[in-house]
Formats: structure tokens, sequence, C-alpha cells
């Protein structure tokens, strides 16, 4: 299909299908958002489309919101189709996604053009320095533009390259229709965001897509319902219980919260923590700890939904173990501190059934009256297999006979075997059950009985989950050290700050009026004594019965031939011991990697699609896949477990991106038509969000600012956070500089330090506030702390107090009002300004910058350095400082000397004692060296 621009070359490009073409002709012609369904190759279009531009060789064009993945996919096809077309001034892609390339680097390379993958933080310091003109910019590319909202930093690099540049397109991509549909007209919105006037929707029942995939040229699709076994369901709807419940105490506690989206089909789909954690944020401090609590609790039930069909049973049993000890409250605390859904009956059922999946046999046997000695150290293996396991096999078994009865493969397609899951651990798992499936188990009555032919003709995951059951037990015992280790450090560090004379005076003896309940069931359990904290306690095995247990499943001879898998492979002797496969005796296991697969099928070009778990999108690759090549079939086998929350997870993903979708077309059918897009004047768009509208002179203020526009000198790492767009937007000039004092200078004597609550929490925890508020008295004569609390919470401390008593000691005061005390004492001379959002502070800077004088950006920047110091080399990451400042033995003057001697923090835990003595003296050296080689079973 040749470009339409009539200098440029004839293009080749990969669009087979009339939507696509359709969609192409559309985005050539005119600027628009595109919201395309998922799994319709909407990074197919985006790369047909740069290409189109590519093959001129003097076009510069920015892509804005690509990730990693999607930028390898981008270069790859990019360079495929130059190779195709013969196009010799493509240029490819172009990466920019680190500070480490230099300025001059990144000048000369925007200054010869091409395409341009650039992250957001360094596009908008680009923009804003001149180092990359807007004006020359032929273009801007927007992916994943369902995440731009007005204060994100991709509207504030549109707003800038509208506003420069008039002449240059614009084009914006999605395939998630379901964030337009929230709030008040939320396209109107995203479009005045976007500065573009026309939406295209594309969903999957959109006239021309329904005809390009539903012709002559439909995949075969299997579907297969596979039944859950009964203790699989016994447990799901004990979890559904327990979601039920809780969801009904938020309901409760919560009465003014809008709860319409509080259901359990809601409470299935990861958005649901989004959903309700947006609506509790603004009432967060007033909220319960008992309600803050379910909101988590919601989180882990769902995790342990999507474990039980996904887990094998002793992993499913392994992970509840976890949760259940990281449930468990800390010495010294009190009932209440216990997670709600534990105590209901439902929970019993989760881990009492999860625990006879397993093994049999009852715990503690001995103790009860009548039980007789042989009975009590009985417990015997059962190992219940997922149902799908049975199928997979079933399924290969009849791809075999369809290749046996016909070995000649009449298309394109290479004869590979695909099998599509949701994760790495669900890949690992198959892997490890077919490698292990036909392995037969020695059993000494099957020659009496007769049955060995019979057996060892049915594929079993018997071998597999006997090793697991084996690691299992193992990790269980030291499991149990390491928990008793952990809560004897935390009964220490309780004893170091409080008086635990009392507690440990009652400890031992329940509660004399309260009832009881422990897990395990029996009248022994029932009967121990329980710590004062009300912790949940299973009665645990003994250990005689684990011991016996295990000489049971021991490995015999078949096990023993088996190879360990292989965790890391040097690739050393390679000639003898790899080899190149033919594609038809392959059987690829991957996880659903969203466009990805795309490419996936592309490269493999399976015969045989086996899809372990229900997804959508895949389902519509496979369609647009078979649709796009005439000589290639594909049997899709589509499994998954009947009356699950699987099925009604992906039967609810369908219907929502359905609603979305239809909820669009209605909005774009009334929709107002915005006629101003340049980015400024009286009628923009922006106008209304950013709240420029000011009509207060302030004694000639304004009169005077209108000679020379404002100037802001803005830290390169303040870009992360919304305000200097805000800032932007109300006509002020940000001059982005690498700043070694403070973050924002306003005039040659103002100067702030810009602090939101959980960064001015973890600065008092390190002490980086006082040296930073030190050196700002050193240099300015008017230095700020300006605490800047979030828009869409509420203007208070309160919710930072869980947060603030963690940076308690025994000498200092606990709470982030005593902190800022203290500081104001050891500074009197600061100012603290607070801001309840990024708006009024945008508003507070345009107040102190009246009558004053404009800051010097180059005096800015060298203020703080020593003489000759490049400010550059005072940037380091700080996160890894924070974690280092932690470590035992390491202060702020040995801090700096480690930083510049040491990469980063694995090499400071493989460092041995003699180079950390030589680094930070042998007193700090050993603490810091026994910290990263204490072994966490140590008492």
């Amino acid at each position: 299909m040749p470009a339409e621009n009539g200098k440029a070359p004839a293009v080749k490009l990969s669009l087979p299908l009339e939507y696509q073409q359709d969609l192409f002709s559309e985005l050539r012609s005119e600027d628009e958002l595109v919201i395309l369904a998922r799994g319709l190759g909407l990074l197919r279009l985006v790369t047909n489309l740069l290409h189109s531009y590519d093959v001129v060789g003097n076009n510069l064009i920015v892509v804005v919101g690509a990730d990693e993945r999607e930028n390898g996919w981008i270069g790859e096809a990019l360079a495929e189709h130059a190779a195709l077309s013969r196009a010799p001034l493509a240029r490819g892609l172009s990466q920019v996604n680190t500070d480490m390339m230099s300025v001059g680097t990144r000048e000369k390379m925007y200054s010869q053009g091409g395409i341009f993958s650039i992250t957001s933080r360094i596009l908008v310091v680009d923009l804003l320095s001149k180092l990359l003109n807007p004006e020359t910019i032929t273009g801007l590319v927007v992916l994943h533009s369902e995440r731009i909202v007005a204060t994100s930093l991709e509207a504030f690099i549109i707003r800038i390259y509208r506003q420069l540049n008039k002449q240059g397109f614009l084009k914006a991509f999605s395939d998630n229709p379901e964030p337009f549909t929230t709030g008040f007209a939320p396209l109107a919105t995203m479009m005045r965001n976007l500065f573009l006037r026309k939406p295209s929707l594309w969903p999957r029942f959109h006239v021309t897509v329904a005809k390009s995939l539903e012709g002559r040229k439909q995949a075969e699709v299997i579907e297969l319902e596979v039944p859950m076994t009964e203790s699989m369901r016994d447990i799901q709807n004990a979890i559904l219980e327990c979601v039920e419940v809780s969801i009904s105490e938020l309901k409760k506690a919560g009465t003014e919260l809008e709860l319409d989206d509080w259901t359990l089909d809601s409470a299935l789909h990861k958005s649901f923590d989004v959903i309700i954690r947006r609506q509790l944020d603004p009432v967060w401090h007033r909220v319960s700890y008992r309600t803050r609590q379910i909101v988590n609790d919601l989180t882990v039930l769902r995790s342990i939904l999507h474990a039980l069909l996904t887990y094998d049973a002793v992993s499913f049993l392994k992970y509840l173990d976890t949760i259940l000890a990281a449930h468990q409250p800390p010495p010294g605390s009190n009932r209440q501190s216990q997670s709600p859904w534990l105590f209901l009956d439902a929970a019993n059922t989760i881990f009492e059934t999860a625990k006879r999946r397993v093994y049999a046999g009852q715990a503690n046997d001995a103790d009860i009256p009548g039980a007789t000695a042989d009975l009590s150290d009985t417990l015997r293996p059962i190992l219940e297999e997922q149902p799908k396991w049975a199928l997979l096999a079933e399924i290969l078994q009849e791809i075999e006979r369809d290749v046996y009865f016909n070995p000649t493969i009449r298309d394109n397609s290479n004869g590979t075997i695909m099998i599509m899951c949701s994760d790495q651990g669900t890949c690992r798992q198959i892997r490890e059950y077919l490698e292990t499936m036909d392995v037969k188990q020695e059993k000494p009555d099957d020659d009496e009985n007769g049955s060995g032919d019979a057996a060892d003709i049915q594929p079993s995951a018997n071998f597999m989950m006997r090793r697991k059951l084996r690691h299992y037990l193992r990790w269980k015992r030291d499991f149990a050290k390491v928990s008793a280790s952990l809560f004897s450090e935390n009964q220490k560090a309780l004893e170091g700050f409080t008086d635990q004379r009392s507690a440990n005076g009652l400890r031992g003896k329940g509660p004399p009026n309260k009832r009881r309940r422990i897990r395990g069931g029996s009248t022994a359990a029932a009967g121990a004594g329980r710590p004062i904290n009300g912790s949940l306690q299973i009665a645990e095995e003994r250990a005689s019965q684990v011991d016996k247990l295990m000489a049971d499943i021991q490995p015999d001879e078949a096990d023993e031939k088996q190879k360990e898998e292989v965790v890391v492979d040097l690739l050393e002797d390679m000639e003898d011991f790899f080899e190149l496969y033919e594609m038809n005796d392959l059987v690829v296991v991957h996880p659903y990697d969203g466009d990805m697969d795309e490419h996936l099928l592309e490269e493999v070009r399976p015969r045989y699609v086996i899809m372990f778990e229900p997804d959508a999108a895949f389902i519509r690759r496979v369609e647009v896949y078979r649709s796009s090549h005439n000589g290639q079939g594909v049997r899709v086998y589509f499994m998954y477990y009947g009356g699950s929350v699987e099925e009604q997870r992906y039967l609810s993903t369908v219907r929502k991106e359905k609603d979305a979708f239809t909820r669009l077309i209605k909005e774009k059918g009334n929709m107002a038509v915005t006629l101003t897009l340049d980015g400024k004047g009286p009628d923009d768009p922006q106008e209304q969000f950013l709240r420029t509208v000011n009509t207060r002179i302030a004694g000639g203020g304004r009169l005077a600012a209108t000679a020379e526009p404002p100037r802001v000198v803005v830290d390169v790492r303040e870009f992360r956070s919304s305000l200097p767009s805000l800032l932007h937007g109300r006509s002020m000039v940000v001059i982005p500089c690498m700043l070694t004092v403070g973050d924002y200078v306003l005039s040659p004597t103002i100067c702030i330090e810009r602090k939101s609550v959980s960064d001015l929490i973890s600065s008092f925890k390190n002490g980086r506030l006082f040296n930073q508020v030190e050196t700002m008295f050193l240099h300015y004569k008017h230095p700020m702390l300006l605490i800047e609390f979030d828009q869409n919470k509420s203007f208070t401390l309160d919710p930072f107090a869980e947060h603030s008593n963690a940076i308690a000691t025994a000498t200092n005061p606990s709470d982030l009002q005593s902190r800022l005390v203290l500081l104001t004492l050891a500074f009197p001379r600061l100012k603290v300004v607070w801001s309840s959002s990024p708006y009024q502070t945008a508003e507070i800077f345009e107040e102190l910058k009246k009558n004053q004088e404009e800051p010097d950006p180059i005096k800015a920047v060298q203020i703080g350095l020593n003489a000759g110091e490049d400010p550059n080399d005072q940037s380091f990451n700080q996160t890894p400082h924070d974690m280092l400042r932690a470590v035992p033995g390491i202060t702020s003057k040995n801090m700096n000397r480690i930083t510049l001697e040491v990469d980063n923090i694995l090499e400071v835990s493989n460092l041995d004692e003699e180079r950390l003595n030589e680094l930070i003296g042998k007193e700090a050296g050993r603490q810091v060296y026994r910290f990263f080689n204490r072994s966490v079973f140590d008492e």
C-alpha cells in the first residue's frame, strides 16, 4: 500500500485485514484518538503507521508512553519493515530512556531526525530547555492514552507541543476502554487533555471488524468445560463467603460512600481495590482500623481464590501457611489486630480442606480417648491433582493421534503445539507435569492385583506431587524455625521500648471468659493454651506422624532416574548438550503477554493452541492471526473450570468491555466539539482544571508580571510530580535545572524544599531534612519548607500516623507533629508552607512571586557546589540510600565513602569483612558484615 505522500517511495505494509486498512487510512488523513478492543493488534497498527513516516527519512517523530517491551517490539518491527520495503532512508527506532545519556548526545540525535521513544520525564525537560525544539517535531504518537490525566507528565508534554507547534500531527492510542467511562463526560475530558477533536472507536462488534474476523477463515475452537473437584468447590465457596461477609462489613462501616460497585462480582477483579481505596482515601483517617484491615483482607482473599485454581494442592497449602503466619499479630498485641475473616467458619473450611487435599489422618489422634497407638501415627498422602492436568494429557494424546493419521501438514503452519497460561508459575507447573506424567511409580501390590498395565497407560502427576510434598515437609520444618526466630526478634524489640512485666505474667493463660477457637477441630487442640494476643493456632501434626509420612514418600528408583531441574546454566559446552529441535516436535509453554502474544503467534506459527486458562484478548489475537494468513490452519482448545470464578471473571471482563464501548459510542454521539486547541489563550480547554482565573491585581503586581513572564527554576527530579505542569499552566516559564540546594527557586532570595507527607516522614527518619534546611539557610535569605498533600486525600496528618510511628525511638518523639516542632526550634526563621494540593501550591507560588525579582538559573545551579564541581555528579538514587542507612554500622559519615566506592547494595552485601574494614572502619565493618551474613535460622 503506497504512502499518501507523493515524494515518498512505495511502502510495504503488513495490514491484511479490512479494518486495519481503514484505520490506517483514517490515521494518515487526520489526528484522532483511537480506542481499539483488546487483542485486535494495536501495536501492529502503530508500527505500520510509524514505518510510513520513517521511509521518508526527514521526519522527527516522538513516541510517548511506550514501555520497554513495546519499544523492543516497535524497534524490531520497524527494522523488518525497512528491510522488506528496501527503504534506504529509514532510520528505525532510537530509545532515550536514561539520564545517563549526556545532553550533547541527545541534542545530536534529535538534530539528525528519526523516530524516538523517550521517557516522559526526560522528554518534558528536553522540551522546556529547548534541547528538543517542539517546532522541529513532525508528530507525536501517544500510547496508553487511558493513563493520561490533566496533571500527568504526558498531558504536560502535549500542551508544550501544541503551544509551540500547530502544524505537527498528534495521534493517540488505547486498547483499554474501561477507564474512559468513569466520571462525568470522561471521553470529552480525555479529548481536552489530548488536544484532539475526533475519537475513533473500534470494538469487537464493529461491523468492519466482525466482517474481517468472521469470514471463511475462522479458527477451529474446541471449548472444554472442566469440572472442579469437590474439595476445590468447597474451598471456593468458603472463600466467596469470606469475601461476601467482608464486603457487607465494609458497607456497614461506610454508609456515606457510593456502594453500587461494592458487589461480589466486582470483587473478583483487581480494579476493585482501586475503587474502594479511591472512595475511602478522603476519609481514610476517620476509617476504623477494622475497616482498613478488611480492605487489605479482600486483596488477600482474591489472591487465595486465584491460587486455588492455578497452584497445585501442595503449593496451595504452602501458600495458606504463609498467609496464616503473616496474619499472626506481633507479641503484645490483642485479638482485635487479627483479620476478621480468619474467625469465620468458612476460613476453617479453607484451611482444613486444603490440608485434606494433600494428606489425610487426624492430627494428635493419640490424645483422643479410645484412639489406638497405630491410628495415631497414620498420615497418608492424598495428593489431589488439578483436574485440568488429566484433560491436558488427553488433549496431547488426541493431537498425537491426529498427527499420526495426518502426517503431512497441508498448510504453512509448523505443527507446533502452543500451551498458553496466565503466568510463569503456571508455565513451570505445566512443564514439570509434562516431563513427569509418564514416570511409573513402583507399587508393591501391582503384580498381585494384576492392574499394573492399565495403570501404566494413564498419565499421572503422582511423581511430581510426591516430590512437592517432600519439599513441603522440609520447608515447613525450616519455616517454623524462621517464624520462631522472627517473632523472638519482635519480642526483644518490644521489650526494649515498653515494660512487658504485666504481659509476661499473663502469658500462657487464656482470658477466663472469652470464647476460644483454634483451627484443627480436635479435642486436644481446643484444650490447648492460647497466647494473650488471641492468635490462631492450627493443630500441628506430631514429629512421629510427619516422619512416617516422609518415609512413605521417599524417592524410589524411578525418582532417582529423573534429573534435577537446572536452575542456572552457564551454557558451557553448548555443542555437546544442545541442539535445535524440529518445529514439529516442539511443545511451547508460554504465559499471556499482551501484544507480545501476536508476535509469538507469527514467530511460532502453531498448528495447535491449548488455552490452559481463558483470556478474551488472546482469542481475538488467534482470530486476527487466522484471518491474516490464508494458508495456515489452527485448532484452539479452550479450557476453563465450569462454575468457577475463572469462568465468571472471564465473562465479566467481556461484558465490562462491551458496556464500556456502548457508553463511549453514546457519549461520542452527544459530545460537543472543542474548537480551541492551541494550548493557550482565554478559551484554552486546560484553563478550567488549572484554575488560572485570578482577578487580584495586588498593587500592580500583575501589570509588572506581564512585562516579563514569571520564571521558576525547578530541579529536574521534581518532574515526577504534577506541580511543574500546573506552574506552566499558570503562564510561568519553567526552567529545569540540576539543583543542589532546594527544589524550587522563585527569586534570588526565596528557595523552597517541597515534601509530600510520605517523603517528609522518610526525610525525618534518615535525618536528610535537617541537612537540606541547613544548606538553604547558608545560601538564601528566605528558605521555605513546603508540605504538600494529595488532592484526593484529606488535608490532615492523621492518615499518616501509622507511618510516622515507624520513626519512633526510645529517646525521640513518635509523632510527625513533634518532629516538625523540633525542626522549627532548630531553625526559627524557617517558614513552613502547608498546601492541600498541587493546585493550591501553584496559587501560593504565584502569590509569593509578586513584586519579586526573577531568579538566575545559572546562579541557582552553582549554589551548593564546590569550585569546578559538576552538578550531575551530585545525583544519587535516594531509595538505595535510604535502604543502606537502615543497615547497622552505616552512619552519615561513612555513607558517602561507600556510595562512591561501591556501585549498588548487592555489591555491598557481597563484600568481605576485610574490604568493609578498609572502607568504614573495623567496628562498623564488622556490624555491616554480620548483618548481611546472618542466617535467619539462627536463634
